[in-house]
Formats: C-alpha cells, sequence, structure tokens
C-alpha cells in the first residue's frame, strides 16, 4: 500500500480508508488537501470539531481534508478502525474522509508520511511530525506547501489563507 514508483507524486498515492476501502489519490487532483494525523485520546482531539467546520466551510471550494489516526505519540490511539470512526461520527460529527490508522514517525512510517516530511521526496520541505494533530496542506497542483503544528488551529488564518487562495 502506499506510493508506487515512477513520478514521486502526491497522486501516485493510495491507501485504505477506515473502512478498508481503497482511495485513491489521483482523485484528488485539483483539490487542496489537508492532511492531519489525529488521535482521540489527545489534548488536541477537540480539534476535530473546527477540522469539521473547515471543511464544511471550503468543501465547494474543491478543498478536503484527510484524517489519519495515529497510536504514535503517548498512545493515545489505541482503539481499532472501527473504534475510530464511531468516535468521530459521535463526538464530532466529522464527514471528511478517514483512512485506516497508520504509522507517521519512525522506521515504520507510512510511505505518505515519508513524503510528506522529507524534502528529497516531496520536493519542497522538510517537516518533523511531532505531536497528534499536525497539519499538512497540498496545494491544488499536488506539491506540498506548508506544514502546521499542532497548536496552530484548523480555523486559523494562517491556514484559511492558503485554503482561499488555492481552492478557486
Amino acid at each position: 500500500m502506499g506510493f508506487r514508483t515512477g513520478s514521486g507524486s502526491f497522486y501516485d498515492f493510495k491507501v485504505k480508508d477506515i473502512d478498508g476501502k481503497e482511495f485513491d489519490f489521483s482523485t484528488l487532483r485539483g483539490k487542496t488537501v489537508m492532511i492531519v494525523n489525529t488521535a482521540s485520546e489527545c489534548g488536541y482531539t477537540p480539534q476535530y470539531k473546527e477540522l469539521e467546520e473547515l471543511y464544511q466551510v471550503y468543501k465547494s471550494k474543491n478543498f478536503i481534508i484527510l484524517g489519519f489516526p495515529s497510536n504514535d505519540f503517548g498512545s493515545q490511539e489505541p482503539g481499532s478502525n472501527s473504534e475510530i470512526k464511531e468516535f468521530c461520527s459521535k463526538n464530532y460529527g466529522v464527514t471528511f474522509p478517514m483512512m485506516e490508522k497508520i504509522v507517521v514517525k519512525g522506521e515504520s512510517c507510512h510511505p505518505l508520511y515519508q513524503w510528506l516530511t522529507r524534502k528529497e521526496k516531496n520536493g519542497v520541505l522538510d517537516a518533523e511530525v511531532r505531536w497528534n494533530f499536525n497539519k499538512f496542506l497540498v496545494s491544488a497542483d499536488g506539491k506540498t506547501v506548508r506544514y502546521f503544528a499542532s497548536k496552530v488551529r484548523p480555523m486559523d488564518t494562517e491556514i484559511t489563507k492558503h485554503i482561499s487562495s488555492d481552492g478557486k
């Protein structure tokens, strides 16, 4: 799963969604994409509410959020994919796509997160996923444009100015 050899493009990735179905990134062409590593038992977990608000405000402007649950920080995402899905829906009304739980750091890091965090792969920036709810904003042409730490709230103008300028 994940990266296919070739161009090294963002659109070459395929992952599994939270229901175990294949999600092909080639379907994201022309959309600004926010990728967030999430957790259900984190101090930042209430950001799910703002992520959903952000999604509702901008989804009609070619914007999408992909949530990637991860148990990499403080074991704060211990649940199964089905438990995570229920938690997000029941507690925060999440409607943006959630993917299966993955590893976002270290030797077992998912190929998508290798691409997001390494300039040698994405051609734009090096970044380190330091905690839950780190955010990557990928432009409509498939290039990583911004990285935001956990403390940057989803509706912060630091984020929204890039969505509104990119997702015409």
